[in-house]
């Protein structure tokens, strides 16, 4: 999935690690397009990458939970853990509004 910005600055670039179809998992696909589509539209650039299918991924991004999203830029790298139903603390955590 990918919205970007159409010139100027760059997308932010945000990772959702998940374990397949799960609920949780589900719903957090579904929180973050929310989130974003709502708080920074057009600004957004987001990956969806299932550990079931890739689990050497988790040790290599250091992923000890699912599902967890990760702000890859702007640095510095930001984590989150959980299904994202909490938009303030998303959004506090991954400092969306301060930027």
């Amino acid at each position: 999935m990918t919205h970007q910005e159409p010139q100027g600055a760059k997308p932010r670039k945000l990772i959702l690690y998940t374990a397949g179809q799960t609920p949780k998992s589900l719903a957090a696909i579904s929180n973050l397009e929310r989130i974003c589509a709502s708080h920074m539209p057009g600004k957004y650039e987001i990956e969806v990458i299932d550990l079931k299918q890739n689990p050497k991924l988790a040790r290599e991004h250091s992923i000890v939970a699912i599902p967890t999203l990760v702000r890859e830029l702007p640095v510095p790298i930001r984590k989150i853990i959980g299904d994202l139903s909490d938009e303030q603390k998303v959004l506090v955590s991954l400092k969306i509004e301060d930027e």
